[in-house]
């Protein structure tokens, strides 16, 4: 299944993560971004911050592209286990299927990382362009991707999902080898040809499908945004006080939106997945509006929307800077293969099981043709953006070393690509000569637990060209039982 494209593949390194710092590798590796990113970086973070000039005598203008990151979370899993799941998507991007993983062995390693949760983000910057001056003020415009995963499923469900139709949850088994079929008792230890010929598992008593999912939420994003915004300094009194204000706004175009939640309430689903997935819909009880087969290049949208952000900052005696930032307000509206569930019961399903550590593939299961729900076509959805407020402040001696904090939280946790909770991060970065930027931090709160980010970023001809590595969590390198891997860098950004 083509869960993701070639944007990811060009994000791929060996998380809903709190990616909190946008595209900007610099601010990843200190974990704080609201008082530290300027130029493009800021859009959907601070605007206001594009009224502070780009830091750097003489330079007014400056580009990027080839900015990326990428990570995976799961507070059950060891360094070994989140390599395996990240080699198991990068092998469904490739087709590589030498190097898939033994799944037999480690099908107790995907059952425990699906009912503790697991989360992924893949973000890239395709381009980006920022005009700073003391009169005009900045203006900025990039245009980015972002992929969002967060899932949490049930005993039943993770039953279901990662062993498909032969599931402990099936009583009998219905088999057919050559032209003979036939229904044996499911007693788990069934051959290797026998198993080839399940073709679906029996329930003796129909369960509705909320109760067999209860517990589960898979939230799922992929979005493609063209950013734009402005901001200016407003007020000032010498060397005391400086007062900036920032607009900002987005296109959004939207590949896939995916949200599901099963609770004693019931089920709720809406679902609308761009042609590149690849998945075969069962009959449904309405007309839906489709979009054009994927053959490659660009998948077509199947959401358009915008994004509003506002905000202000101040700087004092120009070595304190602080700012509150509102981002993201708006919504998305899905008008093509826009689906929601109708909670059934369950007697008889027909799905395969999952062959490798990718639990993103359990999209397909669950909405391709005999899979787990029964979908119910919808002419439009509307979603609201995972919108969030940002507190931060920082103190900076000169050029040589910023220190902070910041305060996220999420408008409304429970929306697709949103945050899962506020998020408090400490950081910093120190220029121990002047072509050298390290930095390091640290965030936590939540279910983000403890991560310890760090960076180092090389800034050549004066701020003329730069570029760096980090990671939003440095243990994952030294410890066997890190909850985390994650990994940004940018390597094209000048100044002029």
């Amino acid at each position: 299944m083509k869960i993701l494209t070639f944007y990811i593949t060009l994000l791929f390194t060996p998380l809903l993560f709190a990616q909190t710092q946008g595209i900007a590798y610099t601010a990843v590796g200190k974990g704080v971004a609201t008082t530290f990113l300027t130029d493009y970086q800021c859009l959907g973070i601070n605007s206001s911050a594009l009224g502070w000039g780009t830091g750097y005598d003489k330079k007014k203008f400056t580009l990027g592209s080839s900015e990326f990151g990428f990570g995976i979370t799961s507070d059950v899993l060891s360094k070994q286990r989140l390599q395996h799941f990240a080699k198991s998507i990068y092998n469904a991007i490739a087709y590589d299927s030498s190097k898939i993983i033994n799944w037999k062995d480690q099908q107790n390693a995907i059952s425990e990382y699906a009912q503790a949760g697991v989360s992924l983000y893949a973000d890239y910057n395709w381009g980006g362009f920022s005009f700073q001056g003391k009169l005009f003020g900045g203006i900025a415009f990039n245009v980015r991707e972002n992929y969002q995963w967060y899932s949490q499923l049930s005993k039943n469900a993770t039953d279901l999902i990662v062993n498909g139709k032969v599931s402990n949850l099936f009583d009998s088994l219905d088999i057919s080898i050559g032209n003979v079929k036939t229904r044996i008792p499911n007693t788990g230890n069934l051959s290797p040809d026998s198993l080839k010929g399940v073709v679906s598992g029996t329930m003796a008593i129909p369960l509705k499908l909320s109760n067999l999912l209860h517990g589960t939420s898979i939230k799922m994003t992929w979005n493609r945004t063209y950013n734009l915004g402005y901001g200016r300094k407003i007020f000032g009194i010498d060397s005391l006080i400086e007062l900036y204000a920032g607009v900002g706004g987005r296109l959004i175009k939207s590949m896939a939106m995916f949200d599901l939640d099963a609770t004693g309430n019931g089920i709720d689903l809406h679902s609308s997945l761009t042609s590149s997935f690849d998945i075969n819909y069962q009959s449904v009880l309405s007309t839906v509006n489709t979009v054009k087969n994927y053959n490659g290049g660009i998948p077509p949208a199947v959401g358009s929307g915008y994004g509003v952000d506002l905000s202000v900052s101040a700087i004092f005696w120009n070595k304190l800077k602080v700012a509150v930032a509102v981002n993201n307000m708006g919504s998305v509206t899905y008008d093509r293969n826009v689906y929601r569930v109708k909670d059934t019961l369950i007697g008889n399903i027909g799905i395969n099981n999952l062959t490798d550590f990718n639990l993103t593939k359990s999209v397909n299961q669950l909405l391709s043709k005999g899979g787990l729900l029964t979908l119910q076509g919808m002419e439009k959805y509307k979603l609201a953006n995972a919108a969030t407020f940002r507190f931060g402040a920082s103190f900076h001696v000169r050029k040589i070393l910023g220190i902070g904090f910041d305060l996220v939280a999420p408008f409304n946790s429970e929306n697709p690509g949103s945050i899962k909770n506020t998020v408090i991060s400490f950081g910093g970065d120190l220029r121990i000569f002047r072509w050298l930027q390290l930095s390091c931090g640290y965030f936590g709160g939540g279910i983000y637990k403890n991560s310890m980010p760090v960076g180092i970023n090389f800034i050549l001809r004066n701020g003329g060209y730069e570029f760096g590595f980090s990671s939003r969590d440095a243990l994952a390198f030294f410890q066997e039982n890190t909850h985390s891997l994650s990994f940004a860098m940018g390597f094209a950004r000048v100044r002029f």
